[in-house]
């Protein structure tokens, strides 16, 4: 499949579907792979290093084989979690009325760092609320008070959320999340934590974001970056109803279940438009010059072919 940007053709081949097959063993852990291992197989080349950056949703009820399989297969040493204090709430309450299970939670797992990182945070959620009538703002303040959190949350998602859609929300991520994002950038960039799990809720859009960065630093082709990032949607399908459950009781729309397929293009123009390309992005929010440096002799890593110039969708100015 031809790739094509301001003149520059690559050719891209099609993703051997055998390379997800080593990941269907899991019993309870969806949309997870290898980052490194989709590019290069998507791309025919090995343009980012293997075994170092996986993705995946939640992992909140992987068995026991499954952490083992994280911890001994692959090498898992550090989790990066990226879901809100809410999502983390949700989720304990969820479990203490459905488990009987005394399996321990994924953050007691013997030989693995959890780094958690509300990747949405304050900033964002201000400007959610900047973004209601002011009578919707009223309505909101009045559900908060008399404890009706869920009918709250409900108005920004109706709102505010279904009409930014995923594309304008992730632009409003990058705009306001921007300590949130170099904090884990820097997560990235240290050696001792690797190999790395990232994971939101979904392992879609937050996920997405933080991979599609990385990769954009390294110079990979924008229809690889898209490719990673639209296989969520399918690996998400066998919880696609209960998905739908959670986010109507939100206020939004089958849309936000899905990977709209110029989502990546739309962060990278975003990015170059408003900022000037991934690296002054990275330079304006707090992630130095010299992780930048270490990030990218991680993933590119020993014996890792680098891009050229004629292998690339475009090139960001240095």
């Amino acid at each position: 499949m031809p790739g094509k940007k301001d003149g520059i053709e690559i050719e891209i081949k099609s993703a051997d579907s055998s390379s997800q097959s080593s990941f269907e063993s899991f019993e309870n852990i969806l949309n997870f792979r290898d980052v490194g291992k989709t590019i290069n197989d998507f791309l025919g080349k090995k343009y980012v290093a293997e075994g170092k950056i996986f993705r995946s949703a939640r992992p909140d009820d992987a068995t026991i084989s499954d952490r083992k399989q994280l911890h001994e297969e692959f090498g898992i040493k550090t989790i990066v979690d990226l879901r809100t204090s809410t999502e983390h709430a949700n989720r304990k309450k969820k479990r203490l009325i459905e488990s009987k299970s005394t399996i321990e939670e994924p953050s007691q797992l013997q030989g693995m760092n959890h780094v958690f990182i509300n990747i949405n945070g304050r900033r964002f959620e201000r400007s959610l609320l900047w973004q209601l009538s002011f009578w919707n703002f009223i309505k909101l303040i009045v559900l908060m008070l008399f404890g009706y959190r869920m009918e709250a949350i409900r108005i920004i998602g109706s709102q505010v959320m279904q009409p930014r859609g995923l594309i304008g929300l992730g632009f409003d991520t990058i705009d306001h999340c921007g300590s949130e994002i170099a904090e884990t950038l820097s997560a990235f960039a240290n050696p001792k934590n690797h190999p790395i799990l990232v994971h939101c809720t979904q392992g879609k859009d937050r996920t997405g974001l933080i991979v599609a960065i990385i990769l954009l630093l390294l110079q990979v082709p924008i229809a690889a970056i898209s490719h990673d990032y639209i296989l969520s949607e399918e690996e998400l399908l066998p919880e696609h109803e209960s998905r739908m459950v959670e986010i109507k009781s939100i206020g939004l729309s089958e849309d936000f279940a899905g990977c709209p397929p110029r989502w990546i293009e739309a962060m990278a123009n975003y990015l170059t438009n408003n900022y000037g390309g991934v690296r002054e992005y990275c330079r304006r929010i707090g992630f130095k010059d010299v992780d930048e440096e270490k990030l990218i002799e991680l993933f590119r890593g020993p014996g890792v072919c680098p891009l050229t110039p004629g292998e690339l969708s475009w090139k960001w100015n240095a």
